[in-house]
């Protein structure tokens, strides 16, 4: 399980650089406004993570799962969209965008956000940036490489197994989810319906806040929603427990990544295009 699970990021990752067009990843940059930039990071970092906050204080969750849906709102970026959302209306090279710069921006905020979070619980929690770096690094950004080389130095080789790629990483990750669950199944007993509400609720939030905040054609602004609700649960997983100190933050992050999962099975289904809609009606 310990092969298996990078493995499959690593099939994600070369999949999504694979889809990565450079012109095309710096016209969607170009164009946003700095006021544009500033909902952007307000509705990716900020705001879920201030969200899952208040959500821990409404229904006064233990620090331990107050830490640990801190730590998944904090974290967007998990790679796990799949081809089935592009043949829905979804823009797929947006979100492989959206996934570059928030790896970018990972380092920076998660720091700086979990040290003033910890502030407010009289605790002192200092993550350096290069620890968090290393993660993206390693993870996200050498696989996106490899992606984004494979289709400059081998297109055809790329156009052909790039959905297979995606597929195949879709598959063993979803393996490697069951068999945790399983292996967790005593923690997961945990699992009280306050959690599962609050977790529910930073996955509607995380969806909400795209939609309040950016003003863009409806397949962008569903393209960046459903991407911010796919928090980066592995990320927020290791650091809460490496920094955090904090292992009983597995229950709450392991209800988001069950509820994030059926979400984008879903997903297709709630946000349908106007186009299939339209053609639905008539």
């Amino acid at each position: 399980m310990q092969l298996l699970l990078p493995a499959s990021i690593f099939l994600l990752m070369v999949s999504i650089g694979m889809s990565l067009r450079l012109p095309e990843l710096i016209r969607n940059w170009r164009r946003l406004t700095w006021n544009e930039w500033l909902r952007l990071l307000l509705a990716t970092f900020l705001l879920p993570a201030a969200v899952a906050l208040i959500l821990a204080r409404a229904f006064s969750l233990s620090l331990p799962f107050t830490a640990g849906l801190f730590m998944v709102g904090a974290t967007p970026g998990a790679p796990m969209l799949t081809r089935n959302l592009a043949r829905r209306g979804f823009d797929m090279h947006l979100a492989a965008s959206y996934q570059v710069w928030s790896g970018i921006m990972t380092p920076i905020m998660i720091p700086v956000m979990l040290w003033a979070a910890a502030k407010l619980y009289n605790r002192d929690i200092w993550i350096p940036p290069r620890v968090v770096l290393a993660q993206i690094v390693e993870k996200e950004f050498l696989p996106l490489l490899v992606g984004v080389a494979l289709m400059y130095f081998a297109p055809a080789f790329s156009k052909k197994t790039q959905r297979g790629m995606n597929v195949l990483g879709n598959v063993i990750l979803t393996v490697v989810f069951v068999l945790l669950l399983w292996k967790m199944r005593s923690e997961l007993e945990r699992v009280t319906p306050l959690i599962v509400l609050a977790t529910f609720l930073l996955l509607v939030a995380s969806i909400g806040v795209m939609h309040l905040l950016l003003r863009a054609d409806h397949v962008a602004v569903r393209t960046l929603a459903v991407s911010n609700a796919n928090r980066h649960v592995g990320l927020a997983l290791l650091l809460s427990g490496r920094y955090m100190h904090n292992r009983n933050a597995l229950p709450v992050i392991a209800c988001y990544a069950i509820l994030v999962g059926l979400f984008l099975v879903i997903a297709p289904r709630i946000f349908k295009p106007r186009e299939l809609t339209a053609q639905a009606a008539a």
